[in-house]
């Protein structure tokens, strides 16, 4: 490294990476995002950033927003550098950088979104996309539909003008763009969560009829919600990230690392325009669900095959766990024998391909992805990515013993300790609630399951029940290795724990 240049606009031409080629002071801004991590910047707006690169969507630049105190630490890392970002790209064979600038604001985070609402006012704004995490969209764990007793949602139907959430603002923003006379903007979900558009306009149409039902019937009839399908793996940003930044010549506050890999699949159905996204590698299709069906299901229940049993053994990182050959063996057989089973092809791709992508993806070392991260929220990931393909497979008679254990390992996680006695500080919303049911669980797994959130009716499917409380009981009782090598072991053809395991009463499995 010859120099050190700090990020800004008046320093892009001193970078030895590549950098914006377009004249950033003549963006005009098209899409208000709210959400933005290092997922949105390494993915949504590298694509559009791709597309200025070409001289195309000027006009599309983005507006970055927030509405929780703890986003202004971002804003304000973002704002000191006008708005850029490094993106370090980990190939095994080797690492790249350049500069993203298709953001050219942080919109100011203040309680009742002032600021957010009038921005997406603004008829220029055509798009407003979220990354707000799989939790974030108010949904009864249970029903599916839009949790209306939410203490957020209650404050955002009595005070509609002055709101708390990201949905309460867009509702507001869309009230005062009806009653200009202006049509909606499209909104575009980017979350991990399947039929995410479907499910952003559950959460604003039914958010908007609390308060005005004439408005949620002119949002349903006008606004567009697609449904898009996301890929990119990026890891949060640390110290470490910054020194790679660093490497490259750049004082970067806020880089961002990620694979080399990306995909976007998205539903063309976008009310007011949007950008060519397809030029740069986007995928405009009709079938987002085939698609988004596979990534969830394979990447997204993957992660959570790892990150349990990587947080009870004291693994760090994703790529720790699939070198680690009881775990690695273990993933590879729940995906095959059980995930796979439940996933149709996809133009290009059949699904245990794609799972020989995932294996590579996920085992790549230079991707610094920890297991803490990917295992945050799991009420809410599981709920999302692994019990819907539980739920298939038991309605097509199916084994369910591997996700069995997976399940066994999310409440062996829960219990707060790892085997060498280490603590597993709390990693999810609701861990207060979480922990005092994986206690108990441990002499009483039916315990677990009997949790209506998230499990619902499951405790009464026998199968899965007997399975899951068989490998809880193994894993308290010989650890976890012991639990995999049974499950993966060439003799057990069925995946279930032998007879000759310590295991409790079937009365006991099923909580009868």
């Amino acid at each position: 490294m010859d120099k050190l240049v700090d990020l800004s606009n008046a320093t892009l031409g001193d970078l030895d990476i590549v950098r914006p080629t377009y004249d950033r002071s003549a963006l005009t801004p098209g899409i208000v995002h709210i959400g933005v991590g290092n997922f949105h910047r390494a993915h949504q707006a590298w694509y559009l950033h791709r597309l200025m690169q070409i001289g195309q969507a000027h006009d599309w630049a983005i507006l970055g927003a927030g509405v929780r105190p703890y986003d202004a630490a971002m804003r304000e890392k973002l704002l000191a550098q006008d708005c850029l970002t490094t993106l370090i790209e980990l190939d095994p064979a080797q690492t790249s950088a350049e500069v993203v600038g298709s953001m050219i604001d942080y919109l100011p985070i203040e309680d009742g979104n002032g600021a957010l609402i009038r921005a997406m006012a603004d008829p220029a704004i055509r798009i407003v996309g979220l990354t707000v995490t799989e939790s974030g969209y108010y949904i009864d764990p249970v029903s599916k539909g839009f949790d209306a007793s939410h203490t957020d949602i209650v404050h955002d139907a009595a005070n509609p003008e002055t709101p708390r959430t990201a949905f309460g603002a867009i509702v507001a923003a869309l009230c005062l763009r009806r009653g200009a006379g202006q049509g909606p903007f499209t909104g575009l979900s980017c979350d991990n969560l399947q039929g995410n558009g479907d499910i952003l306009r559950q959460t604003v149409v039914s958010l908007a009829r609390m308060s005005d039902p004439s408005l949620a019937d002119w949002i349903d009839a006008n606004a567009s919600f697609p449904n898009s399908m996301v890929d990119c793996i990026a890891p949060a940003t640390g110290p470490a990230e910054i020194a790679q930044a660093r490497e490259f010549g750049v004082n970067d506050a806020a880089p961002v690392t990620h694979e080399a890999f990306r995909q976007w699949v998205i539903e063309d159905d976008f009310c007011a325009g949007r950008p060519d996204w397809d030029k740069v590698g986007a995928t405009f299709s009709d079938d987002v669900h085939a698609y988004e069906k596979m990534k969830i299901r394979i990447l997204n229940a993957g992660h959570q095959i790892l990150a349990n049993v990587g947080e009870v053994l004291g693994i760090e990182t994703i790529s720790g766990c699939m070198t680690h050959p009881a775990i690695r063996a273990m993933f590879h057989r729940v995906q095959a024998d059980e995930i796979t089973q439940t996933v149709a092809p996809v133009p290009g791709m059949m699904p245990l391909t794609y799972l020989e992508l995932i294996e590579q993806r996920f085992s790549n070392p230079r991707i610094v992805d920890t297991t803490r991260r990917v295992a945050f929220d799991g009420s809410a990931r599981h709920a999302g990515f692994v019990l819907p393909i539980l739920r298939d497979q038991l309605a097509a008679g199916r084994s369910v013993a591997g996700l069995a254990l997976v399940e066994a390992f999310w409440a062996r996680m829960c219990a707060g300790t790892r085997e060498d006695g280490s603590e597993i500080v709390p990693n999810d919303p609701i861990w207060d609630a979480l922990r005092p049911v994986a206690e108990a669980a441990r002499t009483r797994p039916a315990a677990w399951l009997e949790q209506a959130r998230p499990y619902g009716d499951l405790a009464q499917a026998e199968d899965f029940s007997a399975a899951f409380s068989d490998w809880l009981s193994l894993i308290w009782a010989e650890g976890a290795v012991a639990a995999m090598n049974t499950y993966t072991s060439a003799d057990n053809q069925d995946g279930r724990v032998q007879p000759d395991r310590p295991q409790r009463s079937r009365s006991t499995h099923t909580g009868t």
